[in-house]
């Protein structure tokens, strides 16, 4: 597959259109009173850059479990807005994602991985919950082992990339369980293992669905007590309170540039097109989506 080459105005526009659906979930999180904090590439963005890093090509957001799983009910209750849908596996859309995402019907954009998918290919912000990670050795590998079934069984995608015995294990699980029905009852019983705890009774937290690097690690919860606000793009965005040691302890010295052969962006495309609601493209690859509205 051919991938998009992503020039540097191409990247900008691209940025713009982002920053909409940004802004829109912002407002929304605020008129529900949900907590959520910018993280990863885009806080590093808005200090060091007042936006986004001239190669980012996404938007990362993260919200306490408790507001993630409220953000699901009321975006069902209350918008009709057309124009951007808010995606999470369940028993009738299946997106290969182990988060929840955001997406802007109004544009195109078709990543790689999702090529193949009945989605809308809009643009999309990808949104994650944040968990407690439980006291105890044995509690917190017992909630990691979760959350790699949770993962395997959700995104049913036989992690390549993450080693031969991982990918080996992997392929046993999901060939001993094939029915779609069976793998939606593990995924789920797994997800309500690794989300149980609460992070009143324990001192860490921990990002166990933004993929294998990041649910290893834990932060202690004092780093979200409390929201900032940072400055991205002219739009005042929240972050958590300890952005300073967050940033720190993942990135190390944040405000140093990386090597210039790692400044591009990180997702492979197979088409955009800025100018063409995802309803066009859809409809012509054979997905039923509807049209996004104005």
């Amino acid at each position: 597959m051919d991938l998009v080459e992503m020039t540097p105005q191409l990247l900008r526009e691209l940025q713009e259109k982002q920053m909409e659906m940004l802004v829109y979930f912002r407002d929304f999180c605020e008129r529900n009173h949900l907590t959520f904090y910018l993280i990863g590439g885009c806080l590093i963005g808005a200090l060091r850059n007042g936006g986004f890093v001239p190669w980012d090509d996404d938007i990362d957001v993260m919200l306490p479990r408790e507001d993630y799983e409220r953000l699901t009910v009321l975006w069902k209750e209350q918008e009709s807005n057309e124009r951007f849908e808010l995606l999470r596996t369940d028993d009738t859309v299946f997106t290969g994602n182990i988060f929840t995402t955001l997406v802007d019907k109004n544009y195109t954009l078709v990543k790689a991985n999702q090529a193949h998918l009945s989605v809308p290919h809009g643009l999309v912000m990808d949104i994650f919950p944040l968990d407690a990670a439980p006291d105890g050795w044995f509690r917190r590998k017992r909630q990691l082992f979760w959350t790699l079934i949770y993962s395997l069984f959700l995104a049913q995608v036989v992690p390549e990339k993450h080693g031969g015995a991982a990918a080996l294990g992997s392929r046993v699980l999901l060939g001993l369980f094939r029915g779609e029905k069976t793998r939606r009852k593990i995924w789920r019983y797994a997800e309500k293992q690794i989300s149980k705890y609460s992070m009143k009774d324990n001192q860490y937290v921990t990002e166990l669905c933004s993929g294998p690097k990041w649910m290893i690690p834990k932060y202690p919860k004092e780093i979200y007590r409390g929201v900032a606000e940072v400055t991205f793009e002219g739009e005042r965005m929240p972050c958590m309170a300890g952005y300073e040691e967050y940033l720190t302890m993942i990135f190390g010295d944040y405000r140093q540039l990386p090597p210039v052969e790692e400044q591009k962006p990180h997702h492979d495309i197979a088409y955009i097109d800025l100018q063409t609601p995802a309803a066009v493209y859809d409809r012509r690859m054979g997905t039923q989506q509807d049209a996004p509205q104005p």
